[in-house]
């Protein structure tokens, strides 16, 4: 393959799916068929790009110059090609590929296929955006792009409230971290007057010389990524968007938007790593998120819910590695997660359509029998999940385990109270959904899903179980230093996934209600319902000021008195304009005596 080949394709990874997009916008609506397999192909044209492109060393893409303000602001539409970038294209377009195979199973009789693929492709354009770009300006462009697709998938069944509802919550609590984000950037070119990544790097000194402006610049670029990664106080749109279709709900937690923020943070890496403040603040972040979602999880009752608050905890590991400074860590625990996600989502993608839609656990049971295949990726998944040996999870999480056992005993602690946590909610999760009586008619009665679904199921526990031998964990694990870490963190790790699985296990095993109810977590900690007290007090009371000044200082002030003045002068010459001829003449002679009199006075 020839230099100029070479340097096409990652053109056609971040152009394939958008020319997907418009031609199914603009032709092929009305062909449900023909827009998923166009949507299909594009996706597979990524798939084998990124492939060639992971394992060629020489490859480049010359960039183009499409914004110069007089030499002062340059930002080109360049594309970074990179081991870091190689390898999240490789994820992104594997995973998506499969979960686009597995959309025409899952959305075959949707009235809103079409509209579904176009999107989809949309969303994979403006993912694929955010791993190439070499600046700020076309990383925010595109993170605004996956904003938005990700809004417009949310919300794919928008005739349901809770759908539109959902839908708009993610806008909007993104554009929070998004506003953060955009004032990093903002600060980063005024001291380095450069967007570009590798124009910054040389400068880093003018930034390291103020500690406190580093810093504040730093932490605002986080807020983006605390925003598309959901972390704490900004997760509570995460769960709320699996009202959107499983698929969606699978591409968003597995290898994409929520990805985005932790392959950010990697990307601009000798930004953070400067300012061990927002280190601190960044690790601290990650295991508070990591223990509150898992905390949630134990006791929650919707599968797809149960699975968004896993997503939440595990991005928090993630995140905690990025402030305890170990890339490699996040980035392979990522990758690891990217595969079992998708796998545990669609399962239950796989068990909702097959129970007739039917998403409370409590409602089915028996399902070992019913969906054999299913619930054994299902399983593959979880174990993974739970970071049982040998699937490819016991590797990523016991790095970041190690990771903060060697710098900080605190998040430590939490991140292993939250691995306990994991497996017990992840075991009561395939004890009460899998195992047991049927609960429900449509679990009785329940049929394994078509080999369009269930062949993406299996490509993926396959992926699971063997993401973290040999090839993979050597380009993303970092191994810990210390012997004694060697040895007593994976040792101490298998006794949390014992005593978490064996608890659910015992307490879950053949019942037909939770024995356990605690209110505090199964309304969120109530985070949800103080934001909506926060802008019902913010809001009515701007509003009620606003209404005040409105009415009697606008309106009743300065342009209130303009208005009503226009008003008087026109009833005045209302009065001049009275149609009378004789009164005409007369008026026109008073005017000729008064230019005569002034005429003469003066």
């Amino acid at each position: 393959m020839n230099s100029a080949t070479n340097s096409a394709l990652p053109w056609f990874i971040l152009l394939a799916p958008l020319a997907s997009a418009a031609i199914i916008t603009l032709f092929t609506r009305r062909w449900k068929n023909l827009s998923g397999s166009i949507s299909v192909a594009a996706v597979g044209v990524t798939f084998v790009c990124s492939c060639l492109i992971f394992g060629k060393i020489d490859i480049s893409a010359a960039p183009l110059n499409w914004l110069d303000v007089a030499g002062i602001f340059k930002a080109p539409i360049g594309l970074t090609i990179d081991p870091l970038s190689k390898m999240m294209l490789l994820i992104v377009s594997g995973v998506g590929s499969l979960i686009h195979i597995y959309s025409l199973g899952y959305m075959r009789d949707d009235d809103g296929k079409a509209r579904y693929f176009a999107a989809l492709s949309l969303f994979m354009f403006a993912m694929f955006g955010i791993v190439l770009a070499n600046n700020f300006v076309m990383l925010f462009i595109f993170w605004e792009l996956v904003g938005f697709t990700s809004y417009v998938l949310i919300g794919h069944w928008f005739t349901r409230d809770a759908a539109a509802e959902a839908a708009k919550k993610a806008f909007l609590t993104n554009r929070i971290g998004d506003f953060g984000f955009m004032l990093g950037i903002l600060m980063i070119w005024t001291a380095t007057g450069s967007i570009i990544f590798d124009d910054i790097l040389p400068k880093m000194s003018i930034l390291t010389s103020n500690a406190a402006f580093l810093t504040v610049a730093a932490l605002l670029i986080f807020c983006g990524a605390a925003g598309k990664s959901a972390q704490f106080p900004l997760h509570v749109w995460l769960p709320d968007a699996m009202e959107g279709p499983t698929p969606v709900s699978a591409l968003i937690h597995a290898a994409t938007m929520v990805a985005a923020g932790v392959y950010m943070l990697a990307r601009v890496a000798f930004i953070i790593q400067a300012s061990p403040a927002a280190l601190n603040v960044i690790a601290w972040i990650g295991a508070i998120t990591a223990l509150m979602a898992a905390l949630i999880a134990t006791q929650q009752d919707d599968i797809k819910r149960i699975l968004a608050y896993s997503t939440l905890s595990q991005l928090g590991y993630m995140f905690t590695a990025i402030g305890l400074t170990s890339n490699e860590a996040a980035l392979f625990h990522l990758f690891t997660h990217a595969f079992f996600k998708a796998l545990l989502f669609l399962g239950a993608g796989s068990v909702i359509i097959m129970l007739h839609h039917e998403q409370n656990i409590w409602k089915m049971g028996g399902l070992t029998k019913r969906l054999p295949i299913t619930f054994f990726t299902f399983a593959v998944g979880a174990c993974a999940l739970i970071g049982l040996p040998p699937f490819s999870g016991f590797f990523s999480k016991d790095a970041i385990l190690a990771l903060a056992f060697e710098h900080n005993m605190s998040i430590f602690a939490m991140a292993l109270f939250t691995a306990v946590l994991t497996a017990f909610y992840v075991t009561r999760l395939v004890v009460v959904a899998f195992f047991g009586k049927p609960r429900g008619e449509s679990a009785r009665t329940a049929e394994e899903a078509p080999r369009v679904m269930t062949a993406p199921l299996i490509m993926l526990a396959i992926l699971s179980f063997i993401a973290g031998f040999g090839f993979f964990a050597q380009n993303f694990l970092l191994v810990p230093h210390e012997k004694e870490t060697v040895l007593l963190v994976p040792m101490l790790a298998l006794v949390a996934l014992a005593l978490g699985a064996l608890t659910a296990f015992y307490l879950y095993r053949n019942r037909e209600f939770d024995p356990i109810d605690v209110d505090l977590l199964r309304q969120k900690f109530y985070v949800d319902e103080f934001y909506g007290w926060l802008i019902r007090a913010t809001q009515e009371r701007l509003a009620r000021v606003a209404a005040f000044i409105d009415h009697w200082i606008i309106n009743g002030g300065f342009v209130g008195g303009v208005s009503a003045s226009a008003r008087g002068l026109g009833s005045l010459l209302r009065y001049v304009q009275i149609g009378n001829l004789q009164a005409y003449a007369f008026l026109f002679g008073l005017g000729i005596v008064a230019i005569i009199y002034y005429a003469v006075l003066r």
